[in-house]
């Protein structure tokens, strides 16, 4: 009977799959799907349109620095105006924006429409896992985060793949139009929503805050996570333009490959660093990236465009959760929030940076040259990391 009774108030106060949960999980599929669907077929509506690598670069990063921007500033509506209005305004300014990609006449046009973007999915995402986190019982929060993140990585499994496949069986003014129709169904899924209230009066202490923008605690994994996403900007943009130039087939599936093996790492990269740290999870993550970054810039077949991709699916699928983790290790429990958004911050401006700068080596030196400058970026993260430690190291003898 005391078992009944306990699973009655487990699947009660301490359930996860409520219908408010199922939604949120569904909207951030859905979002995430239209743009996982446009990162690999921006760069070819651009090169339609006329651009060179460098505008490539351009337009596909500086989405990642207006959504950058809008971070701190949609973390404060959260708290003042209420969930709803700003997620359902991210969804909407998303919507709009991806559904009018493919009628920009010009790459101005583009680019404008990008930051318009970025604006809208600063403010979604942000909501989104703020939302997340008021649904989730707190004794689960855990679990129930890990849940919630694998909507995400579903739409980066099937996502870019998806996408690759439709542009070349559709025009890119339909599938921006597909993509828009997925925020659609995201603004349907928030629509129905039972949403956590604020306050109406913020105290004064948060007021005094309202330009705190960082977590001084979080700063060290931040600075490791920006080096390595610059990798992703590389990746996701200009793979697809690579891999037609070297006559290597199979795109569709390096996406795919990929996320599965970075879906299949994190059911047991968590349980290392639990237990060992980062100690044991950073060096061998990172070259494994650094491998899977050189494997790119040989590329001589499908075969090893595909381990490439399980190299970096595994040690990306590694890394990228225990700096997560170590960047709220030491801090406060006040002060949790805010180094999650140092951490989201600087892997948005590694994605950005990455695209822009690229952009510019693979115009003046080709695409090969992308992936040997991202693992050079890796070894500059590996060289980083030991200074931390060895500074660790001094302290922890004084």
């Amino acid at each position: 009977m005391r078992e009944t009774l306990v699973d009655e108030r487990v699947r009660g106060t301490d359930k996860i799959w409520t219908r408010d949960f199922i939604m949120i999980c569904l909207a951030n599929m859905c979002i995430f799907m239209g743009f996982q669907m446009t990162m690999p077929t921006l760069p070819l509506f651009v090169e339609q349109l006329g651009g060179d690598d460098r505008l490539v670069g351009a337009v596909l990063g500086i989405f990642t620095f207006s959504a950058l921007l809008v971070r701190p500033i949609a973390g404060r509506l959260l708290e003042t105006k209420g969930r709803r209005i700003v997620f359902l305004a991210g969804l909407a300014i998303f919507a709009l924006s991806v559904g009018s990609f493919g009628f920009m006449g010009s790459i101005g046009l583009l680019f404008m429409m990008r930051i318009v973007q970025g604006v809208g999915w600063g403010f979604s995402s942000t909501a989104s896992g703020t939302i997340a986190s008021d649904i989730i019982p707190a004794k689960r929060r855990g679990e129930g985060m890990g849940y919630y993140g694998l909507s995400g990585n579903l739409a980066l499994a099937f996502g870019p793949s998806l996408g690759l496949f439709l542009v070349t069986v559709l025009p890119f003014q339909e599938l921006s139009l597909i993509c828009s129709l997925l925020g659609l169904l995201a603004i349907i899924a928030a629509s129905l929503i039972r949403y956590q209230k604020v306050e109406s009066d913020p105290s004064a202490a948060v007021r005094a805050k309202r330009f705190d923008i960082y977590e001084k605690s979080a700063l060290q994994p931040s600075l490791l996570i920006f080096f390595i996403s610059v990798t992703f900007g590389g990746i996701a943009t200009f793979l697809p333009l690579y891999t037609a130039e070297k006559g290597v087939d199979g795109i569709q599936w390096y996406f795919l490959v990929y996320a599965m093996a970075l879906m299949v790492t994190r059911l047991f990269a968590g349980r290392l660093y639990d237990r060992r740290g980062h100690r044991a999870v950073f060096v061998p993550s990172t070259v494994l990236i650094m491998a899977g970054m050189l494997l790119l810039a040989w590329m001589p077949s499908e075969a090893v465009l595909y381990i490439a991709a399980v190299l970096y699916g595994f040690g990306f699928g590694s890394v990228q959760p225990a700096l997560q983790a170590w960047s709220i290790e030491k801090t406060a429990p006040n002060r949790k929030a805010m180094a999650n958004a140092t951490y989201f911050s600087f892997f948005d401006l590694g994605v950005g940076i990455g695209a822009i700068v690229f952009g510019q080596i693979g115009f003046l030196f080709g695409y090969r040259s992308i992936y040997i400058t991202a693992a050079a970026s890796i070894f500059i993260s590996m060289i980083v990391y030991l200074c931390i430690i060895r500074s660790e190291d001094k302290v922890k003898s004084i």
